[in-house]
């Protein structure tokens, strides 16, 4: 009955999201939250200050994904008011009008780099504009890039889902390095089949098979170095690895290198003739991400030094507010603790979560430098405002009902789910690892988180069974990547970047289809290319 009532709310949330007639986003999370709690107060027999914690701490949480979205709709308000986007779409045009090419250029392998580089979803939030901006219907821009934003996760903001999501194992830097080189061995293999089902998402099977030789081209200048990178680092391989996949991918583009002549592109927004854009436009207009991109790596490697200032534990300030004591630090990170009496912590970090630092910093640098903002600033404040609102309330919704799900410790909702799996399936787990991390990412919308939760179960199935730990914690790592498609909070963000409304589920159940295909190639090269080649 535990494992019936864990897995009821979840089933309930997505066939609410998924029916003909679907119940919005905003109303169908804090429904299943109000449900979770229900189950928790009457059948677990939760505490109650504990389970009340969850209230107070998920409400502190949703500050960092609300904040991220906001400062990635105020940045792409700002390219478009600024006439950035349209200048972006006339270079890109010029260095290809192939509909296929524009695709894995941006969704994929510009979008490599911000993974590698930031995370937080913000991959999809500056990818997924531009490409509507090229005049490709939303819908199908969304779903194609949460899709291909899933072989670089398991690297992602410095490769933080790796080196700090199993960092609570004890594990030696050896084994830490085995994990992330298989992992990047399962994305680089699962290249030659989940881009493509992103672009038949878009394009019908006949323009993709016509540049499939480009597709595979783009993908693999990616993941080759992301792969060969892991071997010695578990920080740098998506930066680095989208870093060189898009230079070459640039250069292959405008060679014309395995795309087809049959495919131009002349959709609405887009010139029929191909313009050489004078380099200081490009320049000027490409300058807000370049400038992005700059800020978001040097906070994000920590030998640089200004990512440990902006995560120093130093307190500021400190006192106590009666159900809680509030702390600051030097670095703005404004943390609840002791929650009602209980163990239960949050904090938001205003400085190091990618949203006043890279976003609103960006924005505000460079109004000076763009006379169309002269007038317009007030008006992408309104139109930012605007555009989160029914997401803040989805996403409080979302992250109070994962904050209930995630308290109890072994008791806990999540985990009862986990292991019911894992006891199901014994020896045969390596088959359905994956999906244990895919169900911790959609529930987080991270791979590092869903890496901490449920690194320990799977080290302690991997010990248990006599299977390999490596190869286990490795598919986890997978699994939290591939489920970050369907995580909830990331479509939100994505669909509200894109300004799409009420077809979260529509989008969930699209991108169910190549997370549950992830999940075989997973399974697949674990149990027979890995005793191959480790």
């Amino acid at each position: 009955m535990d494992v019936l009532l864990s897995i009821i709310p979840i089933v309930l949330l997505i066939w609410m999201m998924t029916k003909k007639n679907a119940i919005p986003s905003y109303i169908a999370l804090p429904a299943t939250a109000l449900l979770v709690y229900l189950v928790h107060l009457f059948w677990f027999k939760t505490d109650f200050a504990l389970l009340n914690s969850g209230l107070i701490t998920g409400s502190l949480a949703v500050l960092t994904p609300i904040t991220v979205i906001a400062g990635a709709v105020l940045f792409n308000r700002f390219m478009q008011l600024s006439g950035s986007q349209e200048t972006i779409n006339k270079w890109l045009e010029s260095i290809t009008k192939n509909p296929v090419a524009q695709f894995m250029l941006i969704g994929y392998a510009f979008a490599f780099i911000i993974e590698g580089a930031s995370g937080f979803g913000t991959p999809a939030a500056i990818a997924a504009p531009i490409l509507i901006g090229l005049g490709y219907p939303a819908i199908k821009v969304v779903v194609a890039v949460l899709i291909f934003n899933s072989i670089p996760v398991s690297f992602g903001a410095v490769g933080t889902p790796t080196w700090f999501g199993f960092g609570s194992l004890g594990l030696s830097e050896a084994m830490i390095t085995e994990i992330g080189l298989k992992a990047a061995t399962v994305h680089m293999i699962a290249g030659f089949v989940i881009p493509i089902m992103a672009l038949l998402f878009v394009f019908d099977w006949k323009t993709v098979r016509r540049n499939l030789a480009f597709a595979y081209l783009a993908t693999f200048s990616c993941a080759v170095p992301m792969t060969l990178l892991a071997t010695v680092s578990y920080e740098f391989p998506s930066l680095v690895g989208g870093t060189i996949g898009f230079l070459l991918s640039v250069i292959a583009a405008k060679l014309g290198i395995g795309l087809s002549n049959k495919d131009i592109n002349h959709l609405e927004g887009q010139t029929i003739e191909t313009k050489q854009i004078p380099f200081n436009q490009v320049f000027m207009a490409l300058l807000p991400i370049l400038t992005l991109i700059v800020i978001l790596v040097l906070t994000r490697i920590q030998q640089l030094g200004i990512k440990g200032a902006l995560r120093t534990k130093e307190i500021l300030f400190e006192t106590d507010l009666g159900f809680a004591t509030l702390s600051v630090t030097k670095a703005i990170k404004v943390s609840l603790t002791n929650v009602l009496g209980t163990k239960e912590a949050e904090g938001y970090e205003l400085l190091y979560a990618p949203a006043l630092i890279p976003f609103f910093l960006t924005v505000f640098l460079l109004l000076a430098f763009y006379p169309k903002m002269k007038g317009n600033v007030s008006l992408m404040l309104k139109d930012t405002f605007d555009q989160i609102k029914l997401p803040f309330l989805a996403l409080l919704g979302g992250v109070i009902m994962v904050k209930f799900m995630l308290i109890g410790g072994d008791k806990a909702m999540v985990k009862i789910i986990g292991l019911a799996l894992a006891d199901a399936t014994g020896s045969n787990w390596t088959l359905f690892a994956s999906y244990l991390g895919s169900i911790g990412a959609f529930f987080s919308g991270s791979n590092t988180i869903s890496n901490l939760i449920f690194g320990g179960v799977q080290l302690s199935i991997a010990e248990t069974t006599g299977l390999s730990a490596g190869t286990i914690l490795a598919v986890q790592s997978v699994g939290g990547a591939m489920g970050n498609m369907t995580c909830i909070n990331n479509i939100i963000a994505a669909c509200s970047v894109s300004n799409v409304t009420n077809q979260e589920g529509a989008i969930m159940k699209k991108t169910a289809i190549p997370m549950l295909t992830y999940g075989v190639i997973a399974a697949l090269v674990a149990t027979f290319i890995f005793p191959l080649l480790f």
